[in-house]
């Protein structure tokens, strides 16, 4: 006879709730632990969700693609609150237990990478910072080597009678593509008709939200970091707050960016 599943079994709690491990005797160590794993889970669900977004945007099933993408922007919003309770900690309280992280860094975060390659952010150097780790190595590259969901959505556009401009249809997918006057115009059609384009423009506009979201979650780690550490180095050797600042800079979707200057 089988056992009866229940809440603890169904989420296997006594497997997760064990994986908190702190390295020192910290207070505050198990806050950055649960703070962390917890933000690799609600990723883990963005990419299932964007993952599967994308696929029906590329089927022209555009309803439970947008549906997906709106579930997104909600995940976003609780990892941007997350900072929020991360900055409860005060530079005294991250300096008892910053020896325990080595040289470990978010900047390893390979969900984080797979995210923003999925997004459209792409530059195939950093599948170089997993090198030895051989299933995400394959998981990054194979993401490289396929359309990014901005991609699916030009090609969606043009399928729909939107001329995008054809490098941009089929092109080497590993690169981030640079802002296009042409894909500008293609977006501008849809915002100049939404009522005629309201598939389209939703999709736009999911798009901008996604990219809100993001940047916000990016400002918020920014901002962590300097209220906890200052301008110190990063744990992983980055420039810590100059390098998060570059970051905060770069754009998944510029042409749906730009083509408000003009509406």
């Amino acid at each position: 006879m089988t056992n009866p599943i229940t809440y603890r079994s169904y989420l296997r709690l006594s497997e997760l709730l064990d994986v908190q491990s702190p390295l020192s005797d910290a207070h505050d160590e198990l806050l950055f632990i649960t703070i962390h794993q917890s933000s690799e889970l609600w990723m883990k669900l963005c990419l299932h969700e964007l993952s599967e977004a994308r696929r029906l945007i590329a089927a022209d099933d555009l309803s439970p693609a947008l549906k997906m993408m709106a579930r997104v922007s909600r995940i976003q919003a609780q990892l941007i609150q997350s900072w929020e309770v991360l900055a409860t900690m005060t530079p005294a309280d991250y300096r008892r237990m910053r020896g325990s992280l080595g040289s470990s860094s978010g900047f390893q975060s390979d969900q984080y990478r797979l995210l923003e390659f999925m997004m459209g952010n792409r530059n195939p150097a950093m599948v170089a910072v997993f090198v030895g780790d051989p299933p995400v190595e394959a998981a990054l590259s194979g993401e490289l080597a396929r359309p990014s969901l901005y991609d699916e959505a030009l090609r969606l556009l043009d399928r729909h009678g939107i001329a995008v401009p054809a490098d941009r249809l089929e092109r080497d997918w590993a690169e981030t593509a640079a802002p296009s006057d042409g894909v500008e115009r293609a977006w501008a059609a849809v915002y100049a008709d939404p009522a005629r384009y309201w598939d389209l423009y939703e999709l736009a506009e999911k798009l901008v939200d996604l990219e809100y979201h993001f940047q916000l979650w990016r400002f918020g780690h920014l901002k962590t970091v300097e209220r906890v550490i200052g301008f110190k180095t990063g744990t992983g050797g980055t420039a810590g707050v100059p390098y998060l600042a570059r970051v905060v800079e770069q754009r998944f979707f510029p042409e749906l960016l730009n083509v408000r200057t003009s509406l």
